[in-house]
């Protein structure tokens, strides 16, 4: 049993999972949660599939060494750009949600190719285009429809795929989060993919010298990063049946600290999906569940805070246990 608790504690992912434990225990404990209601509540496992579906690939970007912030500019972009094309200028949905779609893969490839070819972080590259694209939007939201706010309308074949309300309060995004995590998991843990995906953290010049395509790999890194994120978007505005110029800002900070959580490193080259997973549950019932406590919702602020900085601790102590693992089972 202690070899077993020990292998546990071991895995990245066991911040994050003690992490939630901790949280609902607190809320049931000092809050006067009722467990029940809170396990039954949509609002806090819809935040956690929206927040999600962008926090495993912007959390395998960090294994890999680095950060994509676009994703505040690519989620109101995701979703305008489907309100235009298929709002305001009514062309089909399809055509909308390839173009979102696309304007993922375009800028996702502009942020790859440049953290490549220069030497700038790419926290300043994706800053950059997290700007630039604020200003796209904006933009074209103005010059072509004259509107801060688009209306769209989508049939019954996209609603029901991308917009509808499971129960009439689960969101069907919810599905494609956890199909998402499946099929990430699988590629990290279980494929090729994953191991290089963790040298390049390690160590860049290591990787490239072994074989590992490193340029390529971080191409589609951010791709997949800035793509989810316009997803997500287009998700929005076919449930909503509108998009807005603002917003997604604040997906930036929530973000990284459900990776944080979820045990992955800034610096990279540790990490898992499922602790990304956990992490994104783990922020999310702290951000939603104190609406479920008597606690004062001006305390939510501090009790996220406190959360990073306790998460981040277990997880540099988990990571040593992880490392000296590893070494002890080394051949002398």
């Amino acid at each position: 049993m202690t070899d077993l608790f020990g292998t546990f504690l071991r895995k990245p992912a066991a911040g994050a999972i003690l992490s939630l434990v901790g949280v609902i225990a607190f809320f049931v404990i000092f809050g006067g949660v009722d467990l029940g209601k809170l396990a039954g509540a949509a609002s806090w496992v819809n935040f956690a599939a929206n927040l999600g579906i962008v926090a495993i690939p912007v959390g395998m970007l960090m294994i890999a060494g680095e950060l994509d912030i676009s994703i505040g500019a690519m989620i109101p972009a995701g979703s305008m750009t489907t309100a235009i094309v298929s709002g305001h200028y009514e062309l089909p949905i399809a055509v909308g949600m390839i173009c979102a779609l696309g304007l993922g893969v375009i800028v996702g490839t502009i942020n790859g190719v440049l953290a490549n070819r220069t030497t700038v972080p790419s926290l300043i590259i994706t800053l950059g285009t997290l700007v630039a694209m604020q200003g796209v939007v904006l933009a074209a939201a103005k010059i072509l429809t004259g509107k801060a706010s688009v209306a769209l309308t989508a049939p019954g074949w996209a609603k029901f795929t991308f917009g509808q309300l499971i129960g009439g309060s689960h969101q069907v995004i919810i599905l494609w989060w956890i199909a998402l995590a499946l099929v990430l998991w699988f590629v990290m843990h279980a494929t090729r993919y994953g191991n290089w995906i963790f040298a390049m953290g390690g160590d860049k010049d290591s990787a490239r010298n072994a074989g590992i395509p490193v340029r390529q790999m971080t191409v589609a890194l951010f791709i997949l990063s800035a793509t989810a994120a316009s997803f997500t978007g287009m998700c929005q505005a076919i449930l909503f049946n509108s998009a807005q110029v603002s917003g997604g800002m604040n997906i930036i900070f929530n973000v990284i600290v459900s990776v944080v959580v979820g045990g992955t490193l800034l610096t990279g080259g540790f990490g898992s999906v499922a602790g990304i997973f956990f992490g994104t549950l783990t922020f999310a019932v702290v951000n939603q569940g104190i609406y479920f406590t008597q606690i004062d919702r001006n305390w939510s602020n501090l009790i996220i805070g406190v959360m990073l900085l306790v998460a981040v601790a277990m997880n540099e102590n988990f990571r040593t246990l992880a490392m000296t693992a590893v070494r002890k089972k080394k051949p002398a």
